[in-house]
């Protein structure tokens, strides 16, 4: 069953999104936010290209694919990156994560508008469900959320996401993922590179000198943003894009473990109740609806 293999593999996109998360709080020690965002996209890039090179198996695309793949690009990697890091200078990982979290539910609904699919109430109640549980782990510290300028950032960035996945399930109709990663993930590299320049201006570009952090940054880059860029769109392309998304509330959850045993973060009990539920909601998400069993034919 293909659809099976695929879910593994949007699994292991949830496992190793997971663990960039606390790579990432490791390398922003040494790293300016957008430089590392970009110098990420860069080893990416040419990972990707590299195998692009040693396949020979890329074609080129139409004037309307072009179009998409350069929406895809401005909205999944410039949009997103740019956003999201920014954000987190003003605002917190706990809001960050509740809000990145709502990117199921917004994929659903802008899949259900403009792409007309299918949104069942197994997907409805797996996406609450799931919520639910990244609003668990988030709020274990009683602390209240409040609206910042960080947060409007955040939205945007997790806004960005959710509409890149339409771009990208309507390029899989003619291009296969392997395509579309390469190609939209080069493009919006090189619409970052503005920015990156702005932070030079600004003085607050900086980056690591250590050997150590950079093979970090690099196998980050190669291994939980090139592999699993792939398994991602390959997952929008089989499954769709609101199915996919669903795979988005998990990275906390494995987050929190990798955390914990890595950098020595206590786990809650409320953050284990809150993972439990983030589970139960993608599953519930990716359950098949029963079809009514046709009537036996007579003798």
């Amino acid at each position: 069953m293909p659809d099976r293999n695929v879910l593994w593999k949007l699994w292991g996109v949830s496992l190793l999104w997971g663990c960039n998360y606390v790579a990432s709080a490791y390398l922003l020690r040494d790293f300016s936010p957008i430089f590392l965002s970009f110098a990420r996209l860069v080893v990416m890039s040419l990972f990707l290209i590299s195998v692009a090179v040693i396949n020979k198996s890329m074609r080129r695309p139409t004037a309307r694919e072009w179009g998409l793949l350069l929406f895809a690009g401005i909205f999944g990697t410039l949009f997103n990156q740019l956003f999201y890091f920014t954000g987190l200078q003003y605002s917190t990982a706990g809001n960050a994560a509740l809000i990145i979290a709502l990117s199921p539910i917004a994929t659903t609904m802008l899949s259900r508008m403009f792409l007309k699919e299918e949104v069942t109430w197994l997907k409805l109640t797996g996406s609450i469900v799931a919520l639910l549980g990244v609003v668990c782990i988030v709020l274990y510290g009683g602390k209240s959320l409040g609206i910042s300028k960080g947060d409007v950032y955040l939205l945007l960035a997790m806004l960005g996401m959710s509409i890149s996945l339409l771009f990208i399930r309507k390029l899989t109709n003619g291009m296969t993922s392997y395509e579309v990663t390469i190609y939209s993930t080069v493009i919006g590299t090189i619409l970052m590179s503005p920015a990156v320049a702005v932070e030079a201006l600004q003085g607050h570009f900086h980056g690591s000198h250590q050997l150590l952090t950079w093979l970090l940054l690099i196998s980050v880059a190669v291994i939980g943003q090139g592999l699993a860029g792939f398994w991602w769109n390959q997952g929008i392309a089989v499954v769709g894009p609101s199915t996919s998304a669903m795979f988005m509330n998990i990275p906390p959850f494995i987050a929190i473990i990798v955390s914990f045993f890595l950098l020595g973060d206590p786990i809650r009990a409320a953050q284990i109740g809150g993972g439990i539920l983030i589970l139960v909601g993608v599953m519930i998400a990716n359950m098949k609806r029963r079809q009514p069993r046709e009537a036996s034919a007579s003798i």
